[in-house]
């Protein structure tokens, strides 16, 4: 018989996830006008396949739509803009051969694509939706078949304290109320679902975790080689070819007749843990096919940890988003306020302030962070039920008032970050921040949030951001989170680089480097040989030097795909320029030169797939179907090599400590403590009633 204690602690953790998932809206998926005047087509199968190495991630998602109706269908698929993803190929199978998309400016990529549609004949487009979605168009898909695509993005792979973190985004986040409005996604998967993700790394790896998957499976390679895989297949889902017929595999999952392979509505997180004591270091993974052209080049620093712990007391503002958007992402706001309360030192203060259609505090000014005073404020914290508006401009000008001159200070801002009530300038947040001296620390929940808007914020004042998911384990982001705070940072960061010829670099600005963080920067390059290169800035005032020697080589033509990276580094840069300062004729046509060169989908540029013949009759070059080629030639021969290491710095080391690190904790213990504090709180609520 089960203890009255057991029935509390079953109900606390099934009401732990339901807070987890209620008001969950907008997901990946086909959209179907909510009036039903048009009948839905399915997502017979979704297949990702991931490759990380060098430092950035390959992404590639094939789909297979399916049309049960008597007449030919167009086909809308949304899915979240992945975090400085980068669109580099849009595949359309026509007469079952592929034919890969070239990017054209937005307005002219439409306009052949309905002649297109109009006409009858195949044609597939991909845009963005500023920074919340990439929108997939597929006409036709004929009556009773199947139409196939693919699209690959292309992204930095961060590692911070030790921990990388890959996240293959599905939930929209439910901000974007017009579209929830007019839309209704259907993300059921009816045949198959896999994911295959590989990480290669130079560096030992010796954990990796993928949070409430339980049926993923991981498999250590090599030292520094991993691979999960997750796969579903429905017993009785349609076959897309004779492949899908053939016996479950034994890394798939059956699923009963009847029911869908997998719902694409909740986030793929995928964490890897380097081994502790690893050294600082520099790598630098670069392409420049010939001697005498241009090169390109990713520098990824990882610091050695010589930022030591604060110890005087500070005062902080948790500046908490409590709008109706927030609702499926409440509990995790309240787990991670409730953490970050208890790692405050006694001697430091603390403000909470709520925002919504307004703003308002719910600490009487400052308190001290005593153990009572933390306890009452996260019980208060954890009783709101968010509902209203947005009104971001209102809750940060309240929590920039009576800040004591006299005690350093910083806000942590925790928010989905779509303003829509009050002031929404970009220009106006970033002068309210420019107003004080203090760091602001940016939560980023969701995937719809506006990271330009925040992330402009927030290396305005020096301070960071970090995105958070609903699928993440929270306890380790906060971690991650909390060892910046609590640590001495490195300001006014500059990296020069002498020796040998470059230009471009981005990002234009760095700011401030944290405990864990790395620097990524991108550039060009002409001939080769020794550089110096030097990493400046002040430590608690006081001026610090970083300083090495490398060689640039002379050629090198293994890692093509850097040049899309470089071009979406430089674009954003341009974009940060827009947003603060509005739109130029000037600053739009680079955004748009670059993205056209490059073969990238951006605000302005969207990739078009039709017939050869189309392509030809419009005069549009294949300029991404021979990138595309030229990088998937490269990426099948360093999949036949064995991973070689990066560094660059060996001989003479920029940073004379190790990086820091988690430890060798255990990462399947960061999901009780996840679940936990909502567990505990549930049980309270249980036995009071």
């Amino acid at each position: 018989m089960k203890t009255r204690f057991a029935i509390q602690v079953q109900t606390a953790i099934a009401a732990a996830a339901f807070w987890l998932l209620i008001g969950s809206s907008g997901a990946a998926g086909l959209l179907t006008p909510t009036d039903g005047s048009i009948p839905p087509l399915s997502i017979k199968d979704h297949h990702v396949d991931v490759v990380i190495e060098d430092g950035y991630a390959i992404t590639s998602v094939e789909q297979v739509f399916h049309n049960p109706h008597q007449q030919d269908l167009e086909a809308r698929y949304s899915f979240p803009v992945p975090e400085k993803g980068a669109v580099s190929d849009f595949t359309l199978w026509i007469d079952g051969q592929p034919v890969t998309g070239e990017v054209l400016e937005k307005k002219q990529a439409r306009q052949i694509y309905q002649e297109e549609k109009d006409a009858g004949h195949d044609a597939g487009l991909t845009e963005q939706d500023d920074y919340r979605t990439f929108e997939v168009f597929v006409s036709p898909v004929r009556a009773n078949g199947d139409t196939r695509v693919k699209l690959v993005y292309m992204q930095p792979a961060h590692v911070d304290t030790g921990i990388g973190r890959y996240v293959y985004p599905l939930e929209e986040g439910g901000v974007d109320e017009a579209k929830l409005a007019f839309w209704t996604a259907n993300e059921t998967v009816t045949g198959s679902f896999s994911l295959d993700l590989r990480i290669r790394s130079a560096y030992p790896v010796d954990a990796v975790r993928v949070p409430g998957q339980s049926m993923a499976q991981v498999t250590q390679v090599g030292e520094g080689e991993w691979q999960v895989q997750l796969a579903h297949r429905s017993a009785q889902g349609p076959a897309t070819d004779d492949a899908a017929l053939a016996p479950l595999e034994e890394s798939e999952t059956p699923i009963a007749a009847g029911s869908a392979a997998f719902q694409l509505d909740k986030d793929l997180v995928v964490y890897w843990r380097h081994k502790a004591g690893l050294p600082g270091s520099i790598d630098l993974v670069t392409h420049k096919p010939s001697a005498e052209g241009r090169g390109t080049f990713m520098m990824v620093l990882t610091p050695g940890a010589d930022l030591k712990p604060i110890t005087e007391g500070r005062d902080w503002v948790f500046v908490l988003d409590i709008s109706g958007s927030m609702q499926g992402k409440y509990a995790t706001l309240t787990e991670g306020i409730q953490r970050a309360l208890k790692k405050l030192h006694p001697e430091d203060r603390f403000r909470i302030l709520l925002f919504n259609n307004g703003a308002r505090e719910l600490t009487p000014g400052f308190v001290a962070a005593l153990p009572e005073q933390v306890r009452q404020f996260s019980d208060a914290v954890a009783e709101i039920s968010p509902d209203g508006g947005t009104n971001l401009y209102g809750g940060l000008s309240r929590a920039l008032e009576a800040l004591d001159a006299d005690r350093t200070s910083g806000l942590v801002l925790v928010t989905d970050g779509v303003a829509n009530v009050g002031e929404l300038r970009q220009k106006r947040f970033i002068e309210l921040v420019q107003k004080k001296d203090v760091r602001l620390f940016t939560l980023v929940m969701g995937n719809s949030a506006n990271r330009p808007l925040l992330e402009a914020m927030t290396r305005e004042s020096g301070g960071f951001a970090i995105s958070v998911s609903n699928s993440d384990d929270i306890v380790g982001q906060l971690l991650s989170a909390t060892g910046k705070l609590t640590h001495e940072s490195l300001h006014g960061v500059r990296l020069t680089i002498d020796g040998v010829k470059t230009s471009d670099l981005a990002p234009r600005k760095i700011g401030s480097l944290y405990r864990g963080q790395q620097l990524i920067v991108f550039g060009h390059y002409w001939g080769d040989g020794m550089a110096s290169v030097v990493l400046d800035g002040k430590l608690s005032g006081e001026h610090k030097r970083y300083q090495t020697r490398f060689a640039f080589p002379s050629v090198n033509s293994g890692n093509p795909e850097i040049e899309r990276l470089w071009a979406f580094a430089g674009i954003e840069d341009l974009q940060q320029q827009i947003a603060d300062f509005g739109e130029k004729p000037d600053i739009k046509q680079a955004v748009v030169d670059l993205a056209k060169e490059y073969g990238l989908v951006t605000d302005y540029t969207s990739m078009l797939v039709v017939n050869d013949e189309v392509f030809a009759r419009h005069g549009i070059a294949r300029n991404n179907q021979a990138r595309v080629a030229t990088e998937q030639a490269a990426q099948a021969q360093r999949a036949q090599q064995s991973v070689s290491a990066r560094r660059v710095d060996s001989q003479q080391p920029m940073f004379a400590n190790p990086r820091p690190s988690h430890g060798g904790g255990s990462f399947d213990g960061l999901t009780l403590l996840l679940l936990l504090p909502l567990v505990w709180a549930a049980v309270r609520r249980c036995a009071a009633a």
